[in-house]
């Protein structure tokens, strides 16, 4: 009766439900009575109600009207006759045993328990020795924080610790930014389906950071699994007491070839990676001076704030505004400019190429997060700075040499993180030899942590690898947003405009973001989650749409139904509203203010002008998988694991049946260049 999901439906009419604190439901949700043990602490209040307690009542009547009346185990017995079950041991087919049976018996005393709280809530209204307020027995006017009635008092003179908490939480609900946390669990046989926290209740997933699938790629688990099975779970300490193996220097090999720079650096997550490397940077460059981006992610703001540094922030990718911040300081002046190149909730892209030609007249270094675009962008998945030169790098191949003047090349620091389009743990940074060796040397959020288990750190790799080899993903991924992004402005669903994977649904406030969030996920079975201040500015407010390879044509058919539906029913904005409001975070603004967005991806990039571009999904068809990628990615782990046993029967299993139509040309020019897909039969 107490799905914490279904309440919020009822908000709205419901005085008790619209003002109690979703903790504090989930709470009373989630605890059993203390008095009648059947009932949830939810349903013991809920008799008090004068609309609800006559309704549970007739409720609890007609389920044991609906059971058969069954007094105890001889009646077991007789039903098991009747009915052909013999039991092993009947004198142990008692009520428990038998489903029905059992159901009847909760049934009733369910029923006894509800009747029972019921005659003891109005026993204590009538009571004249206990009486008290009308208002005191309806949880329509009660407290709606349990926490006043169940907290020890504090002595007088001390700090009240739990008041604090509460007060803080309290202003969160208040200005909606509360954060809420869905049990969602993916299912690897069915990404990118998930279940809640039933088992049997599952959901489509539209927000995921697994931008490809990779987190149940089958080369990537067949790693893992040999990886675990040979060297176990964890790492054994930090990397520099038991926790440096060859699984971790094999993984920063793969990283520094990856960006085509000298050395790179494993830490447990990107935070921790910006975070320790842009606090000791600040902290060791003698007057060194941060020049960040408006928009840059927490945990760049955080290493910031962790330096004595100063820190001036420069407008979101305006170049004019940073130039002449720059120019403010004597060129003599260590500095360091941060920024990303996917910012990822609103989706748009860093002018890197420009803010390098910047750093190089101004003496700056430039620290590039390219987070949410390692995997995605670039022939080999290296980030946007090696998309920028596409064809260059397409050509060198897996050669690890940089680029000269290419704009990866020029990059002096680049992070990223392995938890995102690799689909599995863990962040690095990659640069020169001795930048690389001075954040290993001096950094706390490196040297005092545990390493990553060899596990994780091999997934990472074969999905680097696999990527590196295989740029099909990349493609469909592409084409599926392009294909999304049309969907949306058909049906007049604003979407903040960019040129990347990001798909973020304009929403423009809080509660109906949550709301949006809710209803898709309790009436479609769709989980895209609200974003809401401070990730995103208030009145921004948004639903952060991505899409994967693995999403077919009828999910996404499903989605802009579903996206649809809600935002009629909710009554949230359309593009022609934001654009009679003068617009909103880039949607709706006047033809004059509109500037032009093109995607990273071209039309050749992606196939579409030689015919080689894969074909979406559709529901019943299984994700293509290269087999050379396949296999240059297996050769990468002989030495430690061995070659695989039968790799001829394992490779029916890894390589999937190439969908119809997919049409790509082989092209393979030379040992180092980079695989361009060949179709395979399911045999291969």
């Amino acid at each position: 009766m107490d799905k914490l999901s279904s309440l919020a439906r009822y908000k709205a009419s419901c005085p008790f439900l619209g003002r109690t604190k979703q903790s504090t439901l989930r709470t009373l949700c989630t605890s059993t009575s203390p008095r009648f043990p059947t009932l949830s602490r939810l349903t013991e209040k809920a008799t008090k109600c004068p609309v609800m307690g006559p309704a549970l009542s007739i409720r609890s009547e007609q389920m044991v009207k609906g059971y058969a009346s069954v007094a105890g185990n001889a009646d077991v017995q007789k039903i098991h006759e009747q009915k052909g079950v013999h039991l092993p041991d009947p004198a142990r087919a008692d009520i428990s045993k038998c489903p029905h049976a059992n159901a009847a018996r909760a049934a009733a005393r369910m029923a006894e328990d509800l009747a029972g709280a019921k005659e003891k809530a109005a026993a204590k209204k009538a009571s004249p020795a206990k009486a008290e307020s009308s208002t005191s027995t309806c949880p329509f006017h009660a407290a709606a924080d349990m926490s006043k009635t169940s907290k020890k008092p504090v002595p007088s003179g001390l700090f009240d610790y739990e008041q604090f908490y509460n007060t803080e939480l309290d202003k969160k609900h208040e200005d909606k930014s509360y954060r809420y946390f869905n049990n969602i669990n993916r299912l690897a046989e069915k990404f990118p389906v998930a279940h809640t926290g039933d088992v049997k209740e599952e959901v489509e997933v539209w927000c995921a950071n697994d931008y490809l699938g990779m987190g149940n790629n089958p080369v990537v688990l067949e790693t893992m699994h040999r990886t675990l099975n040979k060297y176990g779970h964890g790492a054994g300490g930090t990397r520099n007491i038991a926790g440096n193996g060859a699984w971790h220097l094999g993984l920063e090999a793969e990283l520094a070839s990856l960006h085509r720079k000298p050395a790179a650096l494993v830490f447990s997550s990107c935070y921790v990676a910006n975070d320790a490397t842009l606090s000791t940077l600040g902290t060791k460059l003698p007057g060194c001076v941060f020049f960040s981006d408006t928009m840059n992610h927490a945990s760049m703001i955080q290493g910031m704030r962790h330096s004595p540094a100063k820190r001036v922030l420069f407008k979101h990718n305006d170049l004019e505004d940073l130039e002449a911040k720059l120019a403010s300081y004597p060129k003599e002046t260590p500095k360091i400019i941060a920024f990303e190149s996917v910012y990822s909730m609103c989706g748009s892209v860093g002018p890197i190429k420009e803010i390098c030609d910047l750093a190089e007249k101004y003496g700056a270094l430039t620290f590039l997060d390219e987070v949410h675009a390692v995997g995605l962008y670039g022939p080999r998945g290296a980030g946007v700075a090696e998309h920028l030169d596409f064809e260059a790098h397409l050509a060198a191949g897996q050669s690890p040499a940089p680029i000269p003047g290419s704009v990866m090349d020029r990059i002096d620091i680049i992070t990223g993180t392995l938890g995102k389009a690799y689909g599995a743990i863990g962040g690095y940074i990659a640069g020169s030899t001795d930048f690389v060796d001075m954040i290993r040397s001096y950094a706390p959020g490196f040297i005092f942590t545990t390493s990553l288990p060899p596990v994780s750190v091999a997934g990472a790799q074969a999905s680097i690898a696999y990527q590196k080899e295989w740029m099909g993903d990349r493609q469909l991924l592409g084409l599926n947003v392009r294909a999304l992004k049309k969907r949306f402005a058909d049906i007049d669903v604003p979407v903040v405009p960019g040129p990347s994977h990001i798909i973020p649904v304009l929403v423009g406030d809080a509660g109906l973001a949550k709301a949006a969030s809710d209803r898709l996920l309790n009436e479609h079975n769709i989980y895209v989650q609200s974003i809401n201040y401070p990730t995103v500015a208030r009145g921004e407010e948004r639903l952060r749409v991505t899409i994967t390879p693995r999403h077919t044509v009828e999910q996404m058919d499903k989605l802009v139904n579903a996206v649809d539906e809600t935002f009629t029913v909710l009554g949230i904005n359309r593009i022609r509203e934001w654009k009679a409001a003068g617009g909103r975070a880039g949607v709706g603004l006047p033809d004059d203010q509109v500037i032009p967005v093109e995607d990273v991806w071209t039309d050749e990039h992606l196939g579409l002008k030689d015919g080689s571009a894969p074909k979406q999904l559709r529901n019943g068809e299984r994700a293509f998988v290269d087999s050379k990628a396949v296999n240059v990615t297996r050769g990468k782990f002989e030495k430690l694991l061995g070659k695989v046993d039968n790799a001829a029967a394992t490779e029916k299993k890894v390589v999937v049946d190439l969908r119809a139509g997919m049409g790509m040309s082989g092209v393979d020019a030379s040992v180092n260049a980079v695989h361009v897909p060949t179709p395979v039969a399911a045999s291969a």
